[in-house]
């Protein structure tokens, strides 16, 4: 609350629009959760919350794809974003705001700040050319490139060139990079400040593309319709369009509120575009910055990237329908660590499915309602007849909620619940502790039994409570049936327990496995010369292990070396590769490589290498990165 008033704190949390290229999967719909359980968090801690998502409906790759399937562009994206909005209200999320960037006041106010910036003097004229991805909707130089395709997708690139209008970046650079240092909570996790600060802004800005010539799905620049306002500049506006913002000054008073955002909630593949580009915009725009920028990380499928080729796309409705909203919710939330990317599996559901929601919380309210009824008619008050074992259950019960709001301070919001559960899991232990069946057989224990109940039902209500954000309908559910100490006649069924065989046939009826592509034929081999054998001992003697590259430069005065900073378990060794020619520094940063470790030091260049990174070469001498088949922690050991 505010300290002066009785005017409720603001809080205005953003997602970033979803493409509408095609229906999200459960990747995509863990940031519409995660933003929710925020925004729920926050309104019951007094906060005037507006919460905002939406779609991001212009481009290229719209266009080509509402060709394939013989509708118009805007046809198409009505039906997609019809999805989003569908799988959004599936999920239980409690937006204020849905937005469109084909709503007639995105558009219009995007034209008025195009015109603004170009006024101005940040905008002008000029070319593009370039390696073109259509599905990135990105150019690239040459030296970007791997192995001649897109160093973001894998997909061919064409050259291209275009008339474009630009953003005149490095006018703002210097400005940014003081605001960065003097606001060290504005990019969360750290480490995604670091990456931004020294991969992109210390070295020196490029001037940014925002017009397009090559396609006709956007917004037409009004003073020169041959060119659409290309994606960034588009997309990135809609977190003040969508709350009333005008170039001409007569913004809203729901703009005026809430501007500038407490948290713009993103995936980590998109931090540059909001820490470095979107800043700029509204620097140009006279405007305040966000408060903060979390680059959340990734929920991976476990046997590999999702694919609809591959059949193994997983979706919000098609888990919902197998084991409920608020138990996809518990597990998108509780899987994804803070800054490193989490994994869903069918096998891993069912096992939180059974482990954590049927056992440990809904076999715990189950007991609970059970026991009162069985031993006093549903109702049960506090005899005060406590024992020592008493005060540690009620002392974790008092601690919960501080170390639920110390983690939720910190968007860590995997932590907040396991402490949550960590509640539920005591209640459990509790019981086994007192024993209330065998006390209900002593007529001289009754008082004992009843203060157990009384214990039990008022610790799992606050756990119930606490929970409310991440798991609405479980929470309610729960403390329905509490009811501050008078229980419902029968306990309701939270969560029942699946059987992995049987959900696995229900998946196969959803994905059908895909028939097995005829064998390609088989592809170049190279032959090398052959060195001498080794013993087993000798190869003992070499330690691999998987490392993080976290921070990579070129070497001075070296056409051929890259200096990485590669972290390997606790510790970060400094490896220089001969790899220049094929990768660039920000290519390198974030990849999960092969690492031979215990090679001794040596100076390259005058830099000290602590380590090798594996690479492979192909015939014509071109290198590539080793890298682990699926994602493994940074220090797993190859053997």
């Amino acid at each position: 609350m505010c300290s002066n008033c009785n005017e409720k704190e603001k809080y205005y949390i953003t997602t970033a629009i979803a493409y509408t290229s095609g229906k999200p999967h459960i990747g995509n719909t863990y940031e519409f959760v995660l933003a929710d359980a925020i925004a729920r968090y926050k309104r019951s801690k007094g906060y005037d919350v507006y919460f905002q998502t939406g779609t991001d409906e212009h481009g290229q790759k719209i266009e080509l794809k509402a060709e394939e399937a013989g509708i118009t562009p805007k046809e198409y994206v009505d039906k997609v974003a019809a999805q989003v909005k569908e799988i959004a209200d599936l999920m239980n999320t409690s937006y204020d705001h849905f937005i469109r960037t084909t709503d007639d006041y995105h558009e219009k106010q995007v034209q008025k700040i195009f015109k603004k910036l170009y006024d101005k003097g940040d905008i002008y004229k000029g070319y593009y050319e370039g390696m073109y991805c259509t599905p990135c909707e990105s150019f690239f130089t040459e030296s970007q490139l791997v192995d001649g395709k897109c160093p973001d997708c894998g997909r061919p690139c064409t050259p291209a060139k275009e008339e474009a209008y630009f953003f005149k970046m490095s006018k703002y650079a210097d400005r940014l990079i003081q605001y960065i240092n003097e606001h060290p909570e504005f990019i969360q996790p750290v480490a995604r400040k670091n990456e931004m600060m020294n991969n992109f802004l210390l070295p020196g800005l490029q001037d940014l593309c925002v017009s397009r010539t090559s396609f006709k799905w956007g917004i037409p620049v009004d003073f020169d319709p041959k060119h659409v306002v290309y994606v960034w500049l588009d997309a990135l506006t809609n977190y003040i369009t969508g709350i009333g913002y005008d170039v001409d000054g007569n913004s809203t008073e729901l703009f005026h509120k809430n501007w500038p955002a407490d948290l713009h909630l993103i995936g980590k593949d998109i931090i540059r575009f909001h820490t470095i580009y979107w800043p700029i915009f509204l620097m140009a725009l006279d405007l305040p910055l966000p408060k903060q920028v979390f680059g959340h990380p990734w929920l991976l499928q476990g046997d590999g990237k999702m694919s609809k080729s591959k059949g193994n796309v997983i979706y919000a409705d098609e888990l919902v329908h197998l084991f409920g909203v608020d138990a996809v919710r518990y597990f998108v939330l509780h899987e994804m660590p803070f800054d490193n990317d989490g994994v869903i599996t069918w096998e891993l559901m069912v096992e939180r499915m059974n482990s954590d929601l049927a056992n440990t919380l809904g076999n715990l309210v189950n007991r609970t309602v059970s026991m009162t009824n069985k031993y006093f008619g549903g109702t049960v008050t506090d005899k005060g007849i406590a024992e020592e074992v008493d005060s540690d259950l009620k002392r974790v019960t008092k601690e919960t909620s501080g170390k639920v709001d110390a983690k939720m301070e910190d968007l860590r919001v995997a932590d907040a619940i396991t402490e949550i559960f960590n509640l539920f899991k005591r209640c459990n232990k509790y019981i086994d502790e007192t024993m209330p069946w065998a006390l209900a057989k002593e007529e001289d224990k009754k008082g004992r039994l009843e203060t157990v109940l009384f214990n039990l039902i008022s610790s799992i209500s606050e756990g119930a409570r606490l929970l409310t954000p991440y798991m609405p309908e479980t929470s309610g559910k729960i403390l329905a049936q509490l009811g501050g100490g008078h229980v419902t006649d029968k306990p309701e069924i939270l969560f029942a327990r699946r059987d992995l065989k049987e959900v696995m046939e229900e998946v196969e009826k959803l994905h059908p496995a895909q028939p097995e592509e005829e064998p390609e034929e088989e592809g170049p081999v190279i032959d090398i010369e052959a060195k001498p054998e080794i013993a087993y001992d000798d190869f003992m003697k070499m330690q691999f292990q998987v490392g993080e590259i976290i921070k990579c430069e070129e070497v001075p005065k070296s056409k051929k070396l890259l200096c990485s900073q590669v972290k390997i378990g606790s510790q970060v060794r400094q490896i220089v590769s001969g790899i220049k020619k094929w990768y660039s520094p920000e290519e390198m940063v974030g990849k999960k490589v092969m690492v031979l470790v215990n090679l001794k030091p040596a100076k390259l260049a005058g830099v000290l290498s602590e380590g090798m990174i594996l690479c492979a070469e192909d015939e014509n001498g071109n290198i590539v990165l080793m890298k682990p088949e699926k994602d493994v922690p940074a220090g797993a050991e190859i053997c």
